[in-house]
């Protein structure tokens, strides 16, 4: 309890390092310098907007202009336009029916004449009042009779000539409309035309005179379509927008009231304003931190957060977000330097040192914070661009680093990450609108090519500084770790080749027995390899080392006998720690047997007893290792497989039941002894674990074909 108390203290001290170091790193990106300036004075240097805001004012003033500059509207009265061609339709139509007129009383005259009776001609007066009697009212109060004879008197081809063209001239004016204001210029339009028409001179003065009358006011102030059209052309003005990174005012230019008014609207010049993105990044960077401590706590359920883990992810974290920040230093608006960061080398490390999922989650929250520290040091803006490249830069990364256990599977994810980092700057550049020249677009694809090359070759040189230094374990360390010709393996094989050998089974069935229960397979596999190396002390106490010679326990006491034996695991694990290898190998080692019982020299010394007639109570803490107890399920898997193998090699005949019979026995004992107690192991998983035992033994030890002997000649 206290040691998961203490776990609990360093992830919240842990998160809460990582977060205080986020949040100074970014502040400058968030918080804005502000400016003691006055009004008229000299800008002492380019000042540009942090923020994007609407000006509220100058959009103001815009509609208003916009609004004022909407002419006002007016509706055309067609029934007025009708009106008017029809009274002058009415003039003509009546000239010529009263030429019509006159027409038929001359023929009439010519057959009174025949009879002696002759008419006299109508006078010209007499026309025009004749005319008036079958005009409308409105054209003969408002027509002089001067005109109106001049009409009569003019050819009939000429006045057909001089109608057409008024017709024509009156209709254009009234549809463009006419309104009090321009009366004069309409009939002056109409008079224009007839006064450079090809027509009788003759005929031009009456028309010029009807034009006064027929021109009349039809066009008249709509109120609701002037509204409409102002509301129309307020709503499409668009507001009028300060961009953030916009230039307000360039170094030595005037400080006009203008300029002022929107230095003052974007917070220059209000130093309060800075408070707010800095409270905006402080949640965001709790937001983070609270992600990373809840990860840091699921490791520390799994027993899986050493130390030195603990110390890489904060590493790991500091390297990426110090490279992401010293970049930035170098960005400008002509660049995409970003490009070039080996952001990839966190996620590598992170999958080799930690696991696959913190990988992935800090490869989404260093995604995130880049943003930040990309954005131009603009307050409330982020580089999505940045965001999108590192997000699959280092999802490239762990896509395909596939093969944990080797490094030149790092060299082959490298070209994985190049590929996805060059598509990634293509698909910015084809989504812009902006032409690219070929040099350019050389120039940033090179960048992600650097990039992954960098992340190869900082991965690869890291890697040995976390598991040398901090002490993590990785699957490549442990492969190193199980070659062979490692110094404590070769020691093993040449002093005591009965021990390596059955330190080579309990690793093939310890990791099998891991991999059933989802826990590390080869780490179990390599501490199998090095847990009984405290036997190259005195092997040949150990009878697998034994040979043809004299079992010395034969000549010693059993209590000398168990001191002998229970010194091994800490025997080993002194070599371990001499020769500076892995803290989980090492437990292993020490905890392989726990604290149980040496039941072989425990009930000899009580026969011992017997013999000697001597009544006492043996201190059975003689015949017990000290521990501690398996701690991991990697250590207590080794310690049932290390009795297991042992117990089966023993038998004559092993058969499937008897195989079985054993497993299941030394699980038991193991249980009802208390040395799977401190353990993470489940009844369920010690199940899987007693199946996936007996189908291993029973796959080493199957029955063979017995080839018969050669007959003696």
């Amino acid at each position: 309890m206290i040691r998961k108390r203490k776990h609990v203290i360093s992830i919240g001290i842990s998160a809460t390092f990582l977060g205080i170091f986020f949040f100074f790193i970014t502040l400058n990106n968030v918080h804005t310098d502000t400016y003691d300036i006055a009004r008229f004075s000299t800008a002492g240097e380019t000042i540009r907007s942090p923020i994007t805001i609407e000006n509220e004012q100058e959009t103001e003033r815009k509609t208003r202009e916009t609004v004022q500059s909407v002419p006002d509207r007016f509706n055309i009265s067609t029934e007025i336009t009708q009106e008017r061609v029809n009274y002058i339709e009415e003039v003509f139509d009546a000239i010529a029916t009263l030429e019509s007129e006159e027409l038929g009383e001359k023929e009439n005259e010519d057959d009174k004449e025949t009879n002696g009776d002759r008419l006299v001609p109508l006078s010209n007066q007499e026309k025009v009042n004749r005319l008036k009697q079958i005009l409308s009212e409105p054209i003969t109060e408002s027509l002089e009779n001067e005109t109106l004879i001049q009409l009569i008197i003019s050819p009939q081809d000429d006045r057909e000539a001089g109608r057409k063209l008024f017709v024509e001239n009156l209709e254009t004016v009234l549809n463009n409309g006419v309104r009090t204001e321009n009366i004069q210029s309409a009939i002056s339009e109409i008079n224009q035309s007839i006064k450079y028409a090809t027509l009788n001179e003759e005929l031009k003065q009456p028309l010029t005179e009807l034009s006064k009358f027929a021109v009349v006011e039809n066009s008249f102030f709509d109120v609701e379509q002037t509204q409409e059209a102002r509301k129309e052309a307020a709503s499409n003005v668009d507001p009028v927008v300060i961009r953030a990174g916009e230039v307000i005012v360039q170094e030595g230019q005037t400080i006009t009231n203008e300029i002022y008014e929107e230095l003052n609207l974007v917070g220059l010049l209000d130093g309060q304003r800075n408070f707010f993105p800095a409270i905006g990044l402080a949640l965001l960077i709790f937001l983070i931190c609270s992600m990373i401590g809840y990860e840091l706590y699921l490791l520390m359920k799994e027993n899986k957060l050493e130390k030195g883990k603990l110390i890489s992810i904060i590493g790991i974290s500091i390297l990426i977000i110090s490279v992401l920040k010293l970049v930035s230093l170098f960005l400008t608006s002509e660049n995409q330097i970003f490009y070039i960061v080996p952001i990839a080398t966190g996620a590598f490390l992170l999958k080799l040192l930690i696991n696959e999922r913190v990988a992935i989650i800090f490869t989404a929250l260093f995604s995130i914070i880049s943003g930040i520290i990309f954005n131009g040091e603009i307050a409330g803006s982020l580089n999505i661009e940045a965001v999108i490249y590192f997000f699959f830069s280092q999802l490239a990364a762990l896509t395909f680093l596939t093969n944990v256990k080797d490094r030149t599977s790092i060299l082959k994810s490298g070209f994985g990450v190049m590929v996805v980092n060059i598509i990634t700057i293509l698909l910015f550049v084809f989504l812009t609108f902006e032409k690219y020249d070929l040099i350019d677009l050389l120039i940033q694809t090179s960048f992600g090519i650097i990039s992954a090359f960098l992340s190869v070759v900082l991965t690869i040189g890291l890697l040995p500084f976390f598991e040398t230094v901090l002490g993590v374990l990785t699957d490549i360390k442990l492969l190193q770790l199980s070659n062979p010709n490692q110094p404590l393996l070769k020691k093993l094989l040449t002093e005591t080749p009965g021990t390596y050998h059955h330190s080579v089974m309990v690793a093939n069935i310890s990791e099998t027995a891991c991999e059933a229960v989802g826990a590390n397979g080869l780490l179990a596999r390599v501490g199998a390899y090095y847990h009984d190396i405290g036997k190259t002390v005195r092997p040949q106490y150990f009878i697998e080392n034994q040979m043809s010679n004299r079992n010395p326990h034969d000549f010693i006491d059993p209590k000398e006998s168990a001191k002998i034996i229970i010194s091994h695991p800490y025997d080993g694990a002194k070599q371990l720690k001499k020769y500076k290898l892995p803290k989980e190998i090492i437990d292993i080692a020490e905890q392989h047997h726990g604290t149980s019982l040496l039941k072989f020299f425990y009930y000899k010394e009580k026969e011992k007893e017997k013999e000697r007639e001597e009544v006492g109570q043996i201190d059975e803490s003689i015949f017990r290792y000290p521990g501690p107890k398996p701690q991991t399920k990697e250590a207590a898997i080794i310690c049932i497989c290390d009795s297991v193998e042992a117990a089966v090699r023993s038998l004559n005949e092993p058969t499937e039941d008897k195989i079985e019979e054993i497993v299941a026995a030394i699980i038991n004992d193991r249980m009802t002894d208390g040395q799977l107690d401190e353990s993470p192991l489940t009844l369920k998983e010690l199940k899987i674990i007693n199946r996936t035992i007996c189908g291993t033994l029973k796959g080493i030890f199957h029955s063979r074909i017995q080839y018969p002997l050669k007959e003696a000649k």
